[in-house]
């Protein structure tokens, strides 16, 4: 949970009730470009990765944050994605899905080579 506290298996169970104010919010952040603050806040936690719990090196950081910022985060990934993708070339490697440096090496190779 965020700190917000509310967990994502309230959300679900009351999607009905929740789904078109959480819209209303979604659209409004949408056309002013603004997040509701308790959007932006987390809570910071340590997850242990291996070795010596006493080497703080051990650990990496996860932040938790709210459920329908999330949400909205992945609305507006979805979209800009969608933008991104009308707007690259297709030699564009870098930040695409499926393509990489190594793509990019190969296809310059094929061109030139």
């Amino acid at each position: 949970m965020g700190p917000d506290r509310m967990h994502p298996r309230v959300l679900r169970e009351l999607a009905e009730v929740i789904a078109e104010p959480l819209s209303i919010i979604f659209e409004r952040s949408w056309r002013t470009g603004e997040v509701p603050e308790d959007w932006r806040k987390a809570n910071i936690i340590p997850i242990f990765k291996k070795g010596k719990k006493e080497d703080l090196g051990n650990y990496r950081l996860v932040s938790l944050t709210s459920v329908p910022g999330k949400m909205m985060e992945r609305l507006v990934l979805g979209v800009i994605s969608k933008q991104e993708q009308k707007a690259l070339r297709s030699s564009q490697h870098r930040f695409t899905k499926g393509k990489s440096c190594l793509t990019n090496l190969v296809a310059f190779y094929d061109v030139d080579g």
